[in-house]
């Protein structure tokens, strides 16, 4: 069932989102080489209590942190561990926020120190099709719209588009009805509509979209271990068109 939200309960999902884009502007300043994931764990998982918010990830189906790794070859879901952060690494952090009841959820790719122009590249695109996607997300538009416009533009490029994992709604519960695909057809699919929230998460990879579950049950990565980027933000379906929750 889609959950519609009220003005009041967008202006606290906007509060959650403000939270998480802290976060993310804190962690662009902090990821380098030589960093290691649990200690951005700890600094995310510090910087929401601060703010008055608890991880929406931690102990959610049992995931252990408040931050998802994604590391190269890394689609989603992977665990903050030890490992160092290298010069040339893209790693992507996922996390979320959850302020008085109500979810923030972004994904963003960074790079470690001086990364290749062909992962310079990846990012860009990525990114680009995250908008693109999101300019569609308006009242009497339709969840194709969104994918369509996203898989459009990786397929302009060449880049795979992975297809096993999607956005999602959101708002008490970080993932809720509708599941967001970043590949569809124009006009086909759920209609929006005022007060629907939706997290909007292109992944885009170097080679092929396929993807395999580690033993963990959660890290999953390209099949044929390519490089794979993403970019998410919780976007709000309101009169005056798609507004971005996750941005300070």
């Amino acid at each position: 069932m889609i959950i519609l939200k009220s003005d009041e309960e967008i202006k606290l999902m906007r509060e959650a989102g403000r939270i998480v884009a802290e976060c993310h502007e804190m962690l662009a300043d902090v990821i380098k080489p030589g960093v290691d994931t649990l200690t951005l764990d700890q600094l995310v998982e510090e910087k929401i209590r601060s703010r008055g918010a608890i991880p929406s990830f931690k102990g959610h189906q049992g995931f252990p942190a408040s931050i998802c790794v994604a590391r190269n070859e890394v689609i989603c879901h992977g665990f903050p561990d030890s490992n160092r952060l290298m010069e040339g690494d893209v790693v992507t952090i996922d996390l979320g926020a959850c302020y008085k009841g109500y979810h923030g959820d972004s994904g963003w790719t960074y790079a470690v120190g001086e990364i290749s122009r062909e992962r310079k590249q990846l990012m860009k695109v990525c990114h680009q099709s995250l908008l693109l996607g999101i300019d569609q997300a308006r009242e009497g538009k339709r969840i194709g719209d969104i994918g369509y416009a996203i898989d459009m533009n990786a397929k302009k490029f060449g880049y795979g588009n992975v297809k096993e994992f999607s956005g999602h709604g959101i708002g008490k519960d970080i993932w809720e009805e509708p599941s967001v695909p970043n590949y569809g057809m124009k006009e086909k699919g759920t209609r929006l509509k005022k007060g629907m929230v939706i997290a909007i998460e292109p992944m885009f990879t170097l080679g092929g979209w396929r993807a395999v579950i580690e033993s963990d049950g959660w890290t999953a990565r390209t099949v044929d271990r390519s490089i794979c980027v993403q970019f998410e933000h919780t976007v709000a379906i309101t009169d005056n068109g798609p507004q971005i929750l996750t941005i300070l």
